[in-house]
């Protein structure tokens, strides 16, 4: 899993220890607020569901690095 740093439709910062990120079967990232406000729980990118990220304990990051690399969508509903 690569733990996307931030959501892809606000940008907010997403580290690995956040509660509030959101995850799809294709690992797209996104806040608690953009997936109730504005996506109504479902990927604007594949069509999915979305559900909590898990969290990756420190042990586990320094085995498995989180990714630095953002993604943002170009128009988010």
């Amino acid at each position: 899993m690569e733990l996307r740093p931030n959501c892809e439709c606000c940008g907010k910062d997403l580290p690995p220890h956040a509660t509030d990120a959101n995850i799809c079967t294709y690992e797209c990232t996104f806040c608690d607020a953009c997936v109730t406000d504005r996506l109504g729980g479902v990927c604007p990118n594949c069509g999915g569901n979305l559900e909590r990220r898990p969290i990756r304990t420190a042990l586990q990051l320094a085995r498995h690095p989180a990714s630095t690399e953002r993604v943002v969508r170009a128009q988010c509903p």
